[in-house]
């Protein structure tokens, strides 16, 4: 079905005309062609122009992923690109003017693409969507936009933009009617799961780690919806898939209460005001003009660690008594004697030459015969001759 799908969106590139993106005659940038190395990328991930496409953005990393739909039903990863700004903390966006980049489940039509942007190319991301109206948030005109400068939008370089832009387009322009927006703090694995343990919004993260892990274990779009004012996914229509998803969400939480088991540190990220990819970090430091960028003040206050729980000391194994071994008084097991035997002393014989005799019991002792003896050849190089 999911195949089915894909080739029909492709198809209808044939009979769609031109979308919301850039009116006929609009701004050149906004018809910028997506770069041959990126069509020979898609050809690789057996994927094409016109096909379905999908993001995630992580604050933490600053990065943000194109996703698009391969022939086989399934997302496969296309690109990632190094976030230049993002602004606020961790955690969703609550209210107008304080500076947070939305994070949670967002859906991107045509019409929310802006050639005429005064940062360069932009996209509105839908913020607020149903969860957040639902938890009364406030805020609008939250953007992937270029220009490295953000208040509350995930920031990148102009000609980054432009090709996030042309993919975005041309996935419209194949038929797709809206793209999903994934929007997280960090990569929610388990580790990350199990240190962010006493973050304030560590339970809402959970909401996002289920879709997190859905699209993960099935390489297809999570169905969001919310209720109760928590976030909520329908099952894939694919048993397989399903399967694939429930596995990976049962792994996951498995794996994250073994880390907190095992005493793993508990940690809160902070932020004076968003961070930036070490990438750009590194340019910046050199004097590398990255344009109009943000509060760099804030920059090295970025993704301090604040340990809340330190990690759980495990006890240093016993040391191994060697003296309690050679005891006679202590017999120890064969396996013991050998290595008893294997480090005990033996005294030189005539010559200088250490006498040779096995010193493992057992057949072990056929490793090293008795009846072994130096050649000339080895005397004289063991005399240093």
């Amino acid at each position: 079905m999911i195949k089915t799908a894909f080739i029909a969106a492709v198809a209808a590139a044939l009979f769609v005309g031109s979308v919301a993106v850039a009116a006929p005659g609009g701004p050149e940038k906004a018809f910028a062609p997506i770069p041959s190395a990126t069509q020979a990328l898609m050809s690789a991930r057996d994927t094409q122009a016109g096909a379905p496409i999908l993001m995630r953005a992580f604050k933490k990393e600053a990065e943000l992923e194109v996703w698009k739909l391969a022939r086989n039903g399934r997302y496969v990863l296309l690109k990632t690109f190094p976030i230049c700004r993002w602004s606020g903390q961790l955690g969703p966006k609550l209210k107008t003017g304080d500076r947070q980049a939305p994070e949670g489940f967002y859906s991107v039509t045509s019409k929310q693409m802006n050639p005429n942007s005064a940062y360069h190319l932009s996209f509105d991301l839908g913020y607020p969507n149903a969860y957040d109206r639902a938890h009364g948030a406030t805020g609008s005109f939250l953007m992937v936009h270029g220009i490295c400068s953000s208040m509350g939008c995930y920031a990148m370089t102009d000609e980054q933009i432009s090709e996030i832009y042309a993919l975005a387009r041309e996935a419209f322009a194949g038929g797709q009617r809206a793209f999903q927006f994934q929007s997280y703090p960090f990569r929610l694995t388990a580790a990350n799961m199990a240190r962010a343990r006493s973050e304030p919004h560590i339970d809402f993260w959970r909401q996002l780690k289920v879709g997190y892990d859905r699209f993960e274990g099935s390489g297809e779009e999570p169905a969001v919806g919310v209720s109760g004012g928590r976030y909520s996914f329908a099952p894939y229509r694919n048993p397989e898939r399903e399967a694939a998803s429930q596995a990976r969400i049962a792994a996951e939480t498995e794996k994250t209460v073994a880390l907190v088991a095992d005493g793993v540190a508990a940690i809160r990220v902070t932020y004076q005001d968003g961070g930036m990819h070490a990438t750009f970090v590194s340019l910046n430091r050199r004097g590398v003009p990255l344009g109009p960028v943000s509060r760099p003040e804030a920059l090295a206050f970025a993704g301090k660690e604040l340990v809340i729980t330190p990690a759980r000391v495990k006890p240093p194994l016993p040391p191994i008594n060697v003296a309690r071994m050679s005891d006679p008084a202590h017999a120890a097991a064969p396996a013991d004697r050998n290595l008893v035997a294997m480090f005990a002393r033996t005294p030189l014989a005539p010559g200088g030459m250490a006498a040779i005799v096995p010193v493992m019991t057992g057949s072990l002792a056929a490793i090293v015969p008795a009846t072994f003896a130096p050649s000339k050849l080895d005397r004289l190089a063991l005399r240093g001759a």
